[in-house]
């Protein structure tokens, strides 16, 4: 597994520069506290610049992980596709300040590549995993008796 590096992000998005490869979840240490315990995900990151000349970086990631279903408490594979544009900003007032839907981040010359494709990871995993048809385990406990049952026997034998 290689690492994945850092950038520096605005003369990498003017040079239409271009980074790839793979990353595992031991490189990925918030997708881990996310719930995942596996991740196996290809990655690229292209610099371009928009219509107005505009610097951006194009963050693609393909792969699954693993996580558990909040349901039946079984590995719940989970396909991710990760396709989104950031415009690079000079500053965060300046990213906050803005008035539009755009994704930003903030433009620094020591962008960590790998921190770069796990936020965008991070955003496509489900909320809440579960199977699309699983079922709770059966629990074979025999009938569970009445709680009210239990408190009438209370009340005959505290009357007498």
């Amino acid at each position: 597994m290689s690492r994945a590096g850092t950038i520096d992000g605005l003369k990498f998005a003017l040079e239409r520069s271009r980074v790839s490869g793979r990353l595992s979840l031991a490189a990925l240490p918030r997708l881990a506290d996310s719930g995942c315990t596996s991740a196996e995900i290809a990655f690229a990151i292209a610099g371009g610049t928009g219509a107005e000349g505009q610097p951006y970086l194009r963050v693609t990631a393909d792969g699954a992980a693993s996580m558990t279903c909040q349901r039946c408490l079984l590995a719940l594979p989970v396909p991710i596709a990760v396709d989104a544009e950031l415009e690079l900003a000079e500053s965060r007032e300046a990213a906050e300040a803005a008035e539009d839907e755009v994704d930003r981040v903030v433009a620094s010359r020591s962008m960590d590549v790998a921190a770069l494709v796990e936020d965008e990871l991070l955003l496509a995993l489900p909320m809440v995993a579960v199977h699309e048809g699983c079922e709770l385990p059966a629990k074979d406990e025999g009938p569970r008796p009445s709680p009210f049952a239990a408190l009438a026997g209370l009340r005959r034998g505290g009357s007498g």
